[in-house]
């Protein structure tokens, strides 16, 4: 039960991403069969949807923009604040700050990982591994989006007896974008909420959240 407990938060969003995905699926396998139907179309059972084009470019398109979210957020925060959220550090510690601060090489303690206390590459490659992979991740999911949302959009193409798009066309096509920045502006609005909205209200017990009883002013304080 102890390690449900201290493990809690990662198993709860998985349990929920399974049933999220599940969900899409059988949503998204009946609004295509609908679609198919009315279009006098062959329909698709779920093993064939779950494996297609049209399901895999819904979920990459969801999942490259909530990763750039984080990259960004992780990235920004570095060098940027803002008065009074608890999304944001204090105002006197902007940029990377000092090996002190960050208890790296002579500055690492006892339990610091291995490669906080290393030199050379390794600390540095350590010291930005998090932006290094949300980015990584955030430009596989993409490149997902761009390889199943062309095979989606030229199955739609030779369906309405018309030329299906090469790998530049595609990339300059309007589909592309729009799935893109569709998902982008959504992402941007959620986090440029929560970093205002954090400012003035509270979420007791959060540490998203100030304490209840913390000034509007305080930065960087969690609860």
């Amino acid at each position: 039960m102890s390690r449900l407990r201290d493990h809690g938060l990662s198993l709860a969003f998985t349990a929920l991403l399974l049933g999220a995905l599940v969900g899409q699926a059988f949503t998204g396998q009946a609004d295509y069969n609908e679609q198919a139907r009315g279009a006098g179309l062959p329909t698709m059972d779920l093993a064939h949807y779950v494996t297609s084009s049209q399901f895999t470019v819904d979920v990459a398109e969801n999942w490259q923009s909530e990763y750039l979210q984080f990259l960004l957020y992780i990235l920004l925060t570095v060098w940027l604040v803002q008065k009074g959220s608890p999304e944001s550090k204090p105002l006197d510690k902007i940029g990377r700050e000092t090996d002190e601060e960050q208890k790296v090489g002579a500055h690492a303690v006892d339990d610091s990982p291995a490669w906080a206390s290393a030199s050379g590459w390794r600390r540095s490659l350590f010291s930005r591994s998090l932006g290094l992979t949300m980015g990584l991740i955030f430009l596989l999911s993409w490149l997902a989006q761009f390889v199943a949302g062309r095979s989606a959009f030229n199955a739609l193409q030779i369906q309405g007896l018309e030329a299906p798009l090469g790998w530049g066309e595609y990339l300059t096509a309007p589909d592309f974008w729009n799935r893109t920045f569709q998902n982008w502006q959504s992402e941007f609005l959620a986090v440029g909420s929560m970093v205002v909205l954090s400012i003035y209200l509270r979420e007791r017990g959060s540490p998203e959240s100030k304490p209840v009883g913390q000034p509007h002013a305080s930065t960087g304080v969690e609860g």
